[in-house]
């Protein structure tokens, strides 16, 4: 049995893959950064998974850095790539290395694996990584990685498996987090988030672009590391409309939380404008994660920008959360496909483990 450990600095979400089968789910809220070694243990306690079941561990790791652009076994060089890439991200990869290191308090025998959420966008051309910066600064790795790759590879794959894998894919994960990626073929040639998840679509307390400038003024205005708050967690649609929470913006009567919403559609049609550029046009638009999946005004307000290029929604079938959103006159497809991320993870973890059973046989039979 295969765990999936997807940590966050106070919480802790573990799921548990038999193959391709989940078992269970366990959620540890409100943990404090030394308590994930003891969350974890209750949380396998409560789930009454034995610890002799268990084959294996597969972290979801946000930022890979230059370096690891494929899911892989956790060594000791792998831990300090991560650790290398936590300044370009860090609210997130120091809570993965908390969940590596709280699997290995607890089980120091059993195999660990870490997908990326940066790996899908390692087949972007040079030309949509680079910043234009001078050579010294570009070598200290400050360049576009692009996120949310284990949702757009999962995406891949399961269009994949109905054949229903287009050419020309706009995809979008619109959650509290949220980017667009442009996907040709299956493979990502652009996407929205940059150097770090701050680039790209209005989010939920998250900016999205924003001038170098503006970053600097914030700086001399409030300091460094008020200024890091202010960009990551008090922007966005909560600095807009008051709240990050897309619901009660809905239900919200006031002009702020109007204008919240409103800034959230226009920055996803502008930006796809850029993904769409990069294909060379578009035969598909995907909606992902919790407002991709679940909220029909915001699509249908995205896919009216869109409308131009031939993307035509069936209102109806939107209205109801439908998987196929496009009328039939539609020259562009348009489904919902649910987050499927942890199912992800469980199988480019498994996909390594094979290669390691097979490179052992191999070894054995020479």
């Amino acid at each position: 049995m295969l765990l999936i450990v997807n940590a966050g600095s106070s919480s802790l979400k573990l799921v548990f893959f038999d193959g391709q089968t989940e078992v269970r789910r366990e959620t540890v809220e409100e943990i404090g950064p030394d308590g994930h070694a003891a969350a974890l243990d209750a949380a396998l306690k409560r789930a009454g998974i034995a610890a002799h079941l268990l084959t294996g561990a597969a972290h979801r790791v946000v930022h890979g850095g230059p370096s690891l652009t494929a899911a892989c076994r956790i060594t000791p060089a792998v831990l300090d790539a991560i650790t290398a890439a936590v300044p370009l991200a860090p609210l997130h990869n120091p809570a993965s290395l908390h969940g590596i290191q709280a699997v290995t308090r607890l089980f120091p025998d059993l195999p660990q694996y870490a997908i990326f959420d940066t790996a899908f966008h390692a087949t972007n051309p040079e030309v949509a990584t680079t910043y234009a910066l001078p050579e010294g600064d570009r070598a200290r790795g400050i360049r576009r990685y692009g996120f949310h790759g284990i949702s757009y590879a999962a995406l891949v794959r399961i269009l994949s498996a109905r054949g229903a894998l287009p050419r020309r894919l706009l995809a979008c994960h619109l959650g509290n987090g949220a980017s667009l990626c442009a996907i040709v073929n299956g493979r990502s040639i652009a996407t929205t988030m940059g150097y770090s998840p701050l680039d790209g679509l209005t989010m939920g307390t998250r900016t999205g672009s924003i001038d170098g400038n503006a970053v600097l003024r914030l700086v001399e205005e409030h300091g460094l590391d008020r200024a890091k708050v202010i960009l990551n967690r008090e922007s966005g649609l909560l600095g807009l409309g008051g709240s990050s929470d897309m619901r009660r913006l809905h239900a919200t009567a006031t002009a702020e939380a109007r204008f919240a919403l409103e800034h959230f559609a226009y920055s996803a049609v502008r930006h796809a404008g850029s993904m769409i550029a990069a294909m060379g046009g578009l035969d598909a638009v995907v909606f992902t994660g919790g407002i991709g999946e679940n909220d029909p005004l915001m699509r249908k307000e995205i896919l009216s920008g869109l409308g131009f290029l031939g993307v035509t929604p069936d209102l109806t079938a939107n209205a109801r959360n439908e998987s196929i959103l496009h009328e039939p006159s539609s020259r562009v497809a348009i489904w919902i496909v649910p987050a499927d991320e942890e199912r992800q993870i469980a199988l480019e973890a498994q996909a390594v483990m094979g290669r390691e059973a097979h490179a052992v046989i191999a070894g054995e039979s020479a």
